[in-house]
């Protein structure tokens, strides 16, 4: 009775055991008889011989296989590379270490070829160019410098120029100053300024450099908010 037991067991773990696959249809693919019509299309194409007509495998089939699917595959890429080929209106490019490249006319791009010498010699000659020279010549015009034209508008205050009309540097003391808290207020109202600029232009317009009415030098030195006449100086001497 025990060995009837393991017997039966035997047989039922062998029914649930699962089937080995087929492996004659390849790996890597469905059908091996498509795989070498794909093989041939794309081999004739590239190597410009023309497609090969739709047929099997001259070897025997593997078990399993079918030369039709093959044949209709090759078939399917045959059409969709003519139709490619008549959409375009041009013959593919072969892919050959024989085939030369195609000759360029001319560069599409517009660009000159005044440094090619083969291609500017077989353009013009020596006596072209000699031509072209003089009439480059006779349109060229010199135009004679003229005077600049005279400054228009309100006639105020120029910090280049008082800048050029001053020559004691930047913090030494050169008119009298006085008042409560005046580095206070020549802080506050410096900070007003976008730059030294604008503000030694104001302090020129408010009577500076013999007066300081809004506080903007108490130094002394003739300079507003840290304005500095040096720069304009040194473009003078240069």
């Amino acid at each position: 009775m025990r060995f009837f037991l393991c017997g039966a067991a035997f047989v039922a773990l062998a029914a649930c055991e699962p089937s080995i696959p087929d492996s004659g249809a390849g790996v890597g693919f469905g059908d091996y008889s498509e795989y070498i019509e794909l093989e041939a299309v794309r081999d004739a194409e590239l190597t410009g011989q023309g497609l090969p007509p739709a047929q099997g495998v001259t070897s025997a089939p593997l078990s399993g296989t079918s030369t039709d699917a093959g044949a209709d595959v090759a078939a399917d890429a045959r059409a969709v590379l003519d139709a490619t080929r008549a959409n375009s209106g041009e013959a593919p490019l072969q892919a050959s270490a024989s085939n030369p490249p195609p000759e360029v006319i001319n560069d599409p791009s517009g660009i000159s070829r005044e440094n090619d010498f083969s291609a500017v010699d077989a353009e013009r000659t020596i006596e072209d160019d000699a031509q072209l020279r003089r009439q480059q010549q006779a349109q060229y015009r010199v135009i004679p410098p003229t005077a600049l034209p005279s400054r228009s508008g309100a006639s105020g205050p120029n910090i280049v120029r008082y800048a050029l009309s001053t020559s004691h540097p930047k913090g030494q003391s050169q008119y009298r100053r006085g008042g409560l808290n005046a580095q206070a207020r020549y802080e506050r109202n410096c900070a007003k300024y976008p730059s030294p600029d604008l503000a030694q232009l104001e302090f020129l317009e408010k009577g500076g450099p013999q007066r300081d009415r809004l506080g903007l030098d108490p130094d002394g030195d003739g300079y507003a908010c840290d304005w500095d006449p040096a720069p304009f100086r040194k473009v003078r001497g240069n």
